[in-house]
């Protein structure tokens, strides 16, 4: 009897699939401020919430502590809860969060796109107008990398004759 393969893996997902999924992830309704903290009793009825010291975060996220420090200060990821001592404690929706900021600049937004993106969010509670504002900004990222596209052409057209007129020149030179 023939020995039974193993499934196929499933296709590792596109850049795309990976960033509407942190979409999906990063725009859902915040948890409240005491879900989840280690010592604080989450409300009753509410799930077990992950949270994250500020090392942990950077761990998973893949950043810097530092890095955190600076998109809390420019309001990119909602301030942490704060223990006595200044520790800091991020809610699971931080690493969430900062994935999507990380996908998103991979895509070459700048983080000012990005506070952008976010502000829509925040001012209208929406993801919907969220989409449309990222979808615009996809599409005029799209528009400026075919231009830098089609200069890249140009120029690799004009190193090719240049290359060519300099080993005309070294044979006529050899010839001599």
């Amino acid at each position: 009897m023939p020995e039974s393969l193993p499934p196929p893996h499933p296709p590792a997902p596109t850049q795309g699939e990976e960033l509407e999924r942190d979409i999906m992830h990063s725009t859902r309704t915040a948890p409240r401020r005491d879900e989840g903290i280690p010592g604080v009793p989450a409300p009753s009825g509410a799930g077990e919430e992950t949270s994250y010291p500020i090392g942990g975060l950077a761990r998973e996220a893949g950043v810097s502590t530092r890095t955190i420090r600076y998109y809390e200060e420019i309001g990119l990821l909602r301030t942490a809860r704060r223990y006595a001592g200044g520790r800091r404690v991020f809610p699971s929706d931080a690493l969430e969060r900062l994935r999507f900021i990380g996908r998103l600049k991979r895509l070459g937004f700048s983080l000012g796109e990005i506070g952008e993106l976010n502000d829509v969010f925040e001012m209208r509670q929406s993801t919907a107008a969220m989409l449309e504002a990222l979808e615009r900004r996809l599409e005029t990222h799209l528009h400026t990398i075919d231009e830098q596209l089609a200069e890249l052409s140009r120029l690799r057209d004009d190193l090719t004759v240049y290359r060519e007129r300099i080993g005309g020149r070294i044979r006529r030179i050899e010839g001599e």
